[in-house]
């Protein structure tokens, strides 16, 4: 098998210190230092060892390779006006956390794994309690493809959901502020008109609409040759692919939400992506991989320039 341009960078074990560098050198561009996102900078880092940590312990990628934390890197550099949000970055860091602890759970059945990954999409919620929709998408993960859902670990998914809820219900209580109850409870009734694509700015679109391209190169990619890989790999692409196609829909009809929608195509888009680049091995698509990076650090610069 020739090795392509595409290939020796996907396999390098230089790949990953060097995203690492060129992500660093973006947050520092961006703002970094000038805007004291330390927090959010700290969450990125733990965001990104989650991925590695995800990749490393479930082989996402049958070669050796880390470009699913590299794609992710690159991906989120190029969505650099929102490193600023904090609010984001704690969602992020939650939902890569359940991603961790749900996958283990594969053919499992521990109600253990599917507290805590509860627990962590519980805590995220915290900040935006209408993260908890995505908890039916983590029961439909459950049966389709991981093969996890009975009674009991469905009872331990919901523990692990209001936990958080419980102790902020005896802290309004004690304190004699109960907003901090019923202000969740509103927000998560509240949703904004449809098809508002209006309010989005140039940035946020071209971000928006080049993720979804990748998302959907990769999706295609790999429904054409997911029978190359382990079962238990397919059903793990099978719940990338799922919330991907979810996260465009929810884009589609309230692109208020985009940066819930961009963070989740961000998140499960980045193995699709990194399959196609480290598993394809043609004149094409080393051609195709290049364009993608190019098109890549292009929108970055974009981002980067209107960001200032």
């Amino acid at each position: 098998m020739i090795k392509r341009l595409q290939n020796r960078i996907s396999e390098s074990k230089m790949a990953l210190p060097i995203t690492t560098f060129y992500g660093i050198l973006v947050w520092m561009a961006a703002g970094l230092f000038h805007e004291g996102w330390w927090i959010q900078f700290a969450l990125f880092a733990l965001s990104t060892y989650l991925i590695v940590e995800l990749n490393n312990s479930n082989a996402l990628i049958r070669i050796y390779s880390r470009m699913v934390s590299c794609s992710f890197i690159a991906l989120w550099s190029m969505a650099c006006f929102l490193f600023g949000d904090l609010k984001i970055a704690v969602i992020q860091t939650g939902v890569i956390a359940c991603y961790s602890c749900l996958f283990h759970s594969y053919q499992n059945k521990s109600s253990g794994l599917t507290y805590v990954a509860a627990l962590a999409l519980g805590l995220a919620s915290l900040i935006d309690i209408q993260l908890l929709f995505f908890l039916p998408v983590m029961w439909l993960l459950m049966f389709v493809y991981l093969n996890a859902l009975n009674l009991r670990t469905w009872c331990a998914t919901l523990l692990g959901a209001i936990t958080p809820y419980w102790f902020l219900a005896a802290y309004a209580i004690y304190n004699g502020q109960l907003h901090l109850l019923t202000d969740p409870v509103e927000q998560m009734m509240t949703f904004a008109p449809l098809f508002q694509f209006e309010h989005l700015t140039l940035q946020q679109a071209v971000t928006i609409v080049w993720t979804i391209l990748l998302a959907l190169l990769g999706i295609l990619h790999y429904l054409r040759n997911s029978h190359q890989d382990k079962i238990r790999i397919r059903q793990l692409y099978g719940c990338f692919i799922a919330v991907n196609i979810i996260a465009m829909i929810v884009f589609l009809l309230q692109p208020t939400n985009y940066t819930i929608a961009q963070m989740f195509l961000i998140i499960n888009g980045s193995p699709l992506i990194a399959h196609f680049i480290a598993l394809t091995n043609s004149r094409l698509t080393n051609i195709t991989s290049i364009i993608l990076v190019i098109i890549t650090l292009f929108i970055t610069a974009y981002n980067l320039w209107n960001s200032l």
